[in-house]
């Protein structure tokens, strides 16, 4: 045979051998990800030992494998195969975060670490390497370094934040002074995040002296300023299925410019408070509360009703006559209530009796204007 001709069919032979090589290859790879996949599913150790025999150099067949050993809790192999993923795709973050919270497991806090030290290494401007990093550092006694970390997480990502709150509400206590240092509030958009999340804990005061509010009045009682239908926190919050229902009205008022307009259309449930306010007030301490309140053909068997009680435990302190039906004119109504020993807060409500029906529909329309809130005497021990 010709030189040239023994070359090219040399030549011909290594490529249909490279083929075949890389074909078996190949299929090795997908039968070994088969096996992978039905590995997880089944919770197969001996199948996910297959997946790494055919394919040892995937990363893929390793982290499998510790994901089965981790469920049949068996943290000690499982490292062993995160250890392996992590040396064949070294700048995959998640397989340090896997590897660091299987480190912990077993008790390793400074192996658990450094795992995590990489994991921020190779994703420093993801969130979810701070987070993990700074909750781990959390659990191992450095609250300091710990809310570093959490905060760098939340710069990064926003959706963070309310988990900052909750975690440094908790190792704070509760103690308002601490957590706010902890969280490191940044600008308004936290603050006013902070203030919600201080109300929806039940702290009150604190929540009402952040919000930059001067004193324990009514906010709006006259309805002069616009309705702001807030979900939560000070000022006049409204049920969201009844928001329609009501207008600030300037041709029917008792005193000022303006009142609000209730219009009733037969759907009311007697348990659900259309409208509400929290307040600020002092332990065992007597308020009075006054309204003004004008109907036009309300017809009802479970009239509406001004309730006030404690924001804290929703224990009732006291409520008006009930609103008058039909048509009638401006009224003034009030009366007094007492706080309890460990009260903050009060709600005021605006919600129906029982009926002694059901269903019980109300018709008509009803103005409100005019609430004052005034403290008449105090039961406290000076």
């Amino acid at each position: 045979m010709p030189p040239l001709q023994l070359i090219r069919t040399s030549l011909t032979l290594l490529a249909i051998g490279l083929c075949l090589f890389l074909i078996q290859a190949s299929a090795r790879f997908g039968f070994s990800r088969l096996l992978t996949r039905y590995a997880l599913i089944s919770n197969s150790v001996s199948v996910a030992d297959e997946a790494v025999q055919l394919s040892p150099s995937d990363p893929e067949t390793h982290r499998a494998r510790a994901a089965i050993l981790n469920r049949l809790q068996m943290p000690g192999e499982a490292v062993k195969s995160l250890e392996t993923a992590a040396t064949l795709r070294y700048r995959d973050d998640y397989l340090w975060i896997d590897l660091g919270n299987t480190k912990e497991e077993l008790g390793n806090t400074a192996g658990a670490l450094a795992a995590m030290d990489q994991a921020v290494h190779w994703a420093p401007h993801y969130a979810h390497t701070h987070w993990q990093r700074g909750n781990l550092l959390l659990r191992m006694g450095r609250p300091d370094d710990a809310f570093a970390e959490l905060r760098e997480a939340t710069a990064a990502n926003q959706t963070y934040f309310p988990n900052l709150m909750d975690l440094a509400w908790g190792v704070s206590r509760g103690d308002v002074k601490a957590a706010q240092d902890l969280i490191g509030i940044k600008n308004d958009s936290e603050r006013n995040a902070w203030i919600r999340f201080l109300f929806t804990s039940k702290a009150f005061r604190e929540a009402y002296e952040l919000s930059g509010l001067s004193n324990s009045s009514i906010m709006n009682g006259g309805f002069e300023e616009p309705l702001m239908l807030n979900e939560t926190g000070f000022g006049w919050i409204v049920s969201p299925e009844h928001k329609n229902r009501l207008a600030i009205d300037v041709s029917e008022k008792l005193e000022g410019a303006k009142s609000l307009q209730i219009n009733l259309d037969g759907n009311w449930p007697p348990a659900t408070a259309l409208l509400s306010q929290t307040i600020i007030v002092e332990p065992e301490t007597t308020y009075r509360l006054s309204f003004a309140v004008k109907t036009k053909d309300l017809v009802t068997g479970g009239p509406p009703v001004i309730t006030v009680s404690d924001a804290a435990n929703n224990q009732l302190f006291g409520k008006s006559e009930n609103l008058p039906t039909a048509t009638s004119p401006w009224t003034t109504l009030s009366f007094e209530f007492t706080t309890l020993p460990n009260s903050q807060a009060a709600v005021i409500r605006l919600q129906r009796n029982n009926c002694d029906s059901s269903p019980c529909p109300i018709f008509g329309t009803l103005w409100l204007d005019q609430f004052h809130i005034e403290q008449t005497k105090t039961t406290r021990k000076q």
